[in-house]
């Protein structure tokens, strides 16, 4: 049971269809009110926000203040920083490993060790020089290498706990360091 009146076709109101007030100043002249609030318009680079009347369904937060936090260093954790400090011990004597062997490889390709061995033939009182590869080859490099890096990572874990140990000793006398965070 639907009259074909122009007010009521289409479920348009009378108000909708001649775009009165302000929800017919909001609306384009291509889409009439439809019974519902017509949209905002959207301004240049934001989408478009639902409205309820004048009114926006969701405000935007108030801006806030710049929060600080100011917290203590009391105590550091002595195997977290063994942990750690023996990784980066470990990384250090594998980049120490392969920078040694790249080296003896560029030194052996651009005669590095050939001019070691004619300033050492030059120098020594015999006629017959010593060559340099026979103290170290490449396979002697690479053991010295991972001999000194294995010291190293034993060293510097130890020197890492130490020094954790003598920061929570300091920090119970004078009450560790000071650091203030903020909230950007």
């Amino acid at each position: 049971m639907s009259s074909n009146t122009p007010s009521s076709s289409g479920g348009r109101t009378s108000a909708g269809a001649k775009g009165s007030g302000a929800a017919g100043k909001a609306s384009s002249p291509g889409t009439k009110g439809s019974g519902t609030a017509a949209k905002a318009p959207a301004s240049k680079g934001s989408a478009p926000r639902k409205t309820t009347g004048n009114r926006p369904l969701v405000r935007p937060a108030p801006r806030s203040k710049v929060r600080r936090a100011h917290l203590t260093v009391a105590r550091i954790d002595l195997w977290s920083i063994a942990k750690l400090v023996f990784l980066l011990s470990v990384a250090v004597g594998i980049v120490t490993v392969v920078a040694t062997v790249i080296l003896w490889l560029v030194f052996e390709v651009t005669g590095v060790f050939n001019g070691v061995n004619e300033v050492l033939s030059m120098l020594s009182s015999q006629g017959s020089g010593i060559e340099i590869t026979d103290y170290l080859s490449l396979g002697q490099v690479a053991v010295y290498a991972t001999i000194l890096s294995v010291l190293n990572v034993v060293l510097m874990t130890l020197l890492g706990i130490i020094s954790a140990f003598l920061y929570n000793v300091a920090a119970k006398l004078v009450g560790g360091i000071g650091v203030t965070l903020t909230d950007d």
